[in-house]
């Protein structure tokens, strides 16, 4: 049957941490890109985001400054710094 399950009793799980980190991952992926389509510095302007919670540093293009309101800023701050440690051991 091409390997497709269609068990319907069995248990799926999932990692709610990790999807918030995917979806943290995605934002941030999001913004760089439209920044840099309009010719901004996106590590510049994430950074003057982060630091001063103005979301002036992040352009409307793409619906990028709504997409980065949409997750909290420690959030962000936090995964960068989980990355940041985890890539540098």
């Amino acid at each position: 049957m091409n390997g497709i399950r269609n068990d319907a009793t069995e248990t799926v799980s999932f990692n709610a941490d990790e999807i918030r980190r995917e979806n943290i991952r995605e934002v941030l992926k999001h913004v760089e890109a439209a920044l840099n389509e309009r010719g901004y510095n996106a590590i510049n302007q994430l950074a003057g985001y982060l630091i001063s919670n103005d979301p002036a540093y992040i352009s409307s293009h793409n619906n990028a400054r709504s997409v980065i309101q949409s997750v909290e800023r420690h959030e962000i701050i936090e995964e960068l710094v989980r990355f940041y440690l985890e890539e540098n051991k």
